[in-house]
């Protein structure tokens, strides 16, 4: 899983990706990707357009957390943010600060 993906402390961060793929039904990190690319919605281009040298790991990030709004049918900009959050969550390394507040979360 995640193969062809690269980003910063994979190794620490995976379990907690793969538990919330799972959760949502996606595959892969590749398959979160495609899932958005199918709806027309370039998640890395959005990212490093807003911020053109955001670590890759925030891409991913979003992407997954994107493709968890489409999968669970997110039909407000409320439940949308909602499901990026839980990507974001995802991603937080185990034992960091920002997974101790909850930064996906809000």
């Amino acid at each position: 899983m995640a193969n062809d993906v690269i980003f910063e402390g994979k190794d620490r961060r995976m379990p907690k990706i793969e538990k919330c793929l799972a959760k949502y039904g996606i595959a892969s990190l590749e398959d979160a990707r495609s899932l958005c690319l199918s709806k027309n919605v370039d998640t890395e281009k959005i990212v490093k357009g807003v911020q053109q040298i955001a670590f890759d790991n925030a891409v991913w990030a979003y992407t997954l957390g994107c493709a968890i709004g489409l999968k669970t049918g997110a039909a407000s900009a409320a439940e949308a943010a909602e499901k990026i959050g839980l990507g974001l969550e995802a991603f937080t390394v185990p034992g960091s600060v920002a997974e101790q507040r909850k930064v996906g979360l809000g």
